[in-house]
């Protein structure tokens, strides 16, 4: 059943949109009336399907060629739309709605010259014509030409003062060249002509924001809300400029502007995002919130990736697979934000790898980014200094904005702890936002330069951190939040390597090593990009600030102490899949009496609970058995309340499998080829459990229950296996840097084996 035949019982446009698209000659004027309502209502699909119908009774009717062609637009179609509109201009050559709409659609598909050449043509046809002239200055602001461009704006509003759009390009383009006094000044001009222009005074909010005018833009929307209440655009910027400041009353704000003007697609995606990134009071039940609006949201037509990006976000994190789904393909879903340069999103692709072909896929859509950025970087090189006077000591560069309270900073600290200063020399680069917590004042004294650039473009650092003439310069954030991954696309340092934050290849051919071990290195060479630089041992160690953040653990199972057996994990669902789910259900029924513990945020939301009791009860499982650890920042002192962690596959744990490790709680994992599936498959060798590492879901299952039934062996576990993980090379930091150091000495001084 399509859309329009579940909903045209109770809606009049789906039931005349039916009506029209069954009749076999449907009249041309009552299809484009319909079409224009649909339009109105943003029911982009439904329009392109009513003009399918129309055009094909009425191939030379050139509106209804025309709208179609609008239609295709907003599903983001542009080829078709172009092919509609070619077909609504050569009907009438002269329709100039029709060349306008052409040209909007040139403008998509990011060709400026051949826009250019059709809004010239209309500028042609109406000399004086204010729209025309703010038409080609679009173009020649898409084709680099922004002084051009202002002087055509200037020109259009110089001809009709009452013309907010020109004004607005006008402004649009001042702030693109960073001409803000100049910007200010346009806008006080504008609403002097146009007093009260609701569309101006969102301009002149933007400016403040974009301006960097924070205080202003903030004061300026709180005096426009005393006097506009219910306008939607006050309370969407106000809650947009609050987001990272005052999150609650932000997402007050961003719900009024969506119960004002609602379906507004933009001021949903703001509302989504903030509801999805809060954190901490009534998480579960913003992300309940969330979920429902991420429904709404999916109703829309035409997503772009940064959209679908999110949705993605929220469904997984409710572990709602069927809406996943509904998003599209692992491939195609990955392909568009690779190409929308949504490096970020791929991180949360790992999870959904869950088949050797998608692993591989998942390579590609990693280079499909790294092919972006590297050709948009080299449109704009960094300049290159000339060699610096060898002085003996390596110059190596670590760049990362997660050198903090984070779980990045404490797996790096034993290296700045322990820096081999008669070979090296350490510089530090850090694009961190916040204020600084004691793990970013320790590497801060330990390094030998230490740089926080919290505001820097990426083309800016790139060239600060070439001029520092570096030998090798280490990245360990991949694109995760305030890291500069692009940075790297630059070729700052002659020799570039990635280890730590990202467990996957970045895409990039600028970056030459990626560190890991022998463990968790991928048993095919295909699955990365860069040359392995392979520790002998393991590939990190934990600082001893890591360990004294971790409770000490009792000793006593709760098995003991509740009388049945717990499985648990802490965590995140985006490693979760619908597979997965089902094997810790059949584990836990296989189990008598046994539970199984989530220790997570999500574990307060109403619609992620629903999601996983039906998994579990798919396999006889039934809810009492399942047992709900809200938390965030406090998950520690939780794995007192389990006595067998069950990692995630196909990406594993790794902060959470050494923690659950420090807690006397062993971990059964399942490893697979790539590094991001073999992350737990080191932690446990190196830990001396290499045996609780499994290759297929049948053994995993399988080892989770032999361990089950060995009390002996887990008792002893939870009395010893902290001080095992400090006697391993996991807590041997020293060792560990020694041996980082000498790799990295040899891969940047080969001449000196």
């Amino acid at each position: 059943m399509t859309d329009l035949d579940a909903s045209a019982a109770s809606d009049p446009l789906a039931r005349q949109a039916r009506a029209l698209i069954e009749s076999p000659a449907p009249p041309a004027e009552a299809c484009l009336a319909l079409a224009r309502d649909l339009y109105q209502a943003h029911r982009f699909g439904e329009g392109e399907r009513l003009t399918a119908r129309a055009v094909a009774a009425h191939p030379g009717a050139r509106d209804l060629w025309n709208i179609r062609g609008v239609f295709l637009r907003m599903l983001r179609r542009p080829r078709e739309a172009l092919a509609a509109l070619d077909e609504a201009v050569r009907l009438d050559p002269g329709f100039t709605g029709g060349m306008v709409n052409r040209g909007n659609v040139l403008l998509d598909l990011a060709d400026g010259q051949a826009a250019l050449a059709q809004f010239t043509r209309l500028l042609d046809l109406d000399p004086h014509g204010p729209m025309p002239r703010t038409l080609v200055g679009r173009a020649l602001l898409r084709l680099g030409r922004a002084d051009e461009a202002v002087a055509r704006f200037r020109e259009a509003v110089s001809l009709k003062a009452d013309y907010a759009e020109a004004w607005l390009d006008l402004i649009g383009a001042l702030n693109h060249l960073k001409r803000f006094d100049e910007v200010e000044s346009a806008l006080n001009d504008a609403l002097l002509a146009n007093p009260g222009n609701g569309k101006l005074l969102e301009g002149k909010a933007l400016m403040l924001r974009v301006s960097g005018q924070t205080k202003r833009a903030e004061t300026f929307l709180r005096d426009m809300l005393a006097h506009l209440p219910a306008a939607a655009w006050v309370h969407f910027h106000l809650g947009n400029l609050l987001t990272e400041i005052a999150t609650e009353e932000a997402i007050g704000h961003l719900r009024r502007a969506d119960q004002l003007e609602p379906n507004r697609l933009d001021h949903m995606m703001v509302l989504l995002q903030a509801l999805e990134r809060s954190q901490g009071g009534d998480e579960g039940e913003r992300l309940d919130e969330a979920h429902a609006l991420a429904l709404r949201v999916r109703a829309h037509s035409g997503l772009n990736a940064a959209q679908t990006a999110l949705l993605r976000d929220v469904f997984v994190r409710v572990s709602a697979f069927a809406d996943l789904e509904s998003l599209g393909s692992f491939e195609a879903l990955g392909r568009s934000w690779a190409e929308g340069g949504l490096h970020n999103a791929l991180l949360r692709q790992m999870g959904q790898a869950t088949t050797p072909a998608r692993v591989r896929e998942l390579v590609e859509q990693h280079r499909i980014w790294g092919r972006a950025a590297e050709a948009l970087t080299a449109r704009a090189p960094i300049r290159r200094p000339a060699p610096r006077a060898a002085d003996g000591r390596v110059r190596l560069g670590i760049m990362s904005s997660d050198l903090r309270d984070h779980p990045v900073g404490y797996f790096a600290l034993p290296l700045l702890e322990h820096i081999d200063r008669s070979r090296f020399e350490v510089f530090v680069y850090s694009y961190y936002r916040g204020p600084a917590d004691a793990v970013q004042s320790r590497v801060q004294a330990l390094a030998d330069r230490f740089y926080l650039w919290p505001e820097i473009a990426a083309r800016d650092a790139a060239q600060r951190i070439a001029d520092d003439q570096l030998d090798l310069l280490i990245e360990l954030g991949g694109s995760t939040y305030m890291n500069k991954l692009e940075v790297m696309a630059y070729r700052p340092a002659p020799l570039q390597a990635s280890w730590l934050g990202y467990p996957h290849s970045s895409g990039l051919t600028s970056i030459d090593h990626y560190i890991c071990d022998t463990h968790n290195a991928p048993t095919d060479p295909a699955l990365l990009i860069e040359q392995p630089l392979v520790m002998s041992g393991s590939w990190i160690a934990m600082s001893p600030a890591l360990v004294a953040r971790a409770p000490q653990p009792s000793g006593e199972p709760p098995e003991r102490r509740k009388g049945h057996l717990t499985y648990g994990t802490a965590n995140n669902p985006h490693k979760f899949t619908a597979d997965l789910l089902a094997a810790w259900a059949r584990i836990t029924a296989a189990t008598p009496g046994a539970h199984f513990a989530f220790i997570r945020p999500e574990a307060g939301s109403r619609v992620f609970r629903r999601n996983v009791e039906s998994a579990f009860a798919a396999q006889g499982v039934s809810a009492d058995r399942i047992d709900w650890h809200v938390t965030r920042g406090g998950h520690m002192a939780a794995y007192e309340e389990i006595d067998i962690s069950l990692d995630t596959f196909p990406l594993t744990g790794g902060t959470t499998t050494v923690e659950s490790l420090l807690m006397g709680v062993p971990v059964v994992s399942l490893a697979g080829e790539a590094v991001f599936e073999r992350l737990s498959r080191s932690i446990l060798i190196n830990a001396g459990l290499g045996d609780l590492c499994t290759t297929s879901i049948a053994d995993y299952e399988a080892c989770a229950l032999r361990l089950a039934g060995d009390f002996q062996r887990r008792l002893s576990l939870r009395e010893t296996l902290r001080a095992t993980l400090e006697a391993s090379p996991l807590g041997q930091t020293e060792a560990f840097a020694r041996g980082f150091y000498d790799m990295i000495y040899r891969s940047v001084r080969p001449e000196a084996d």
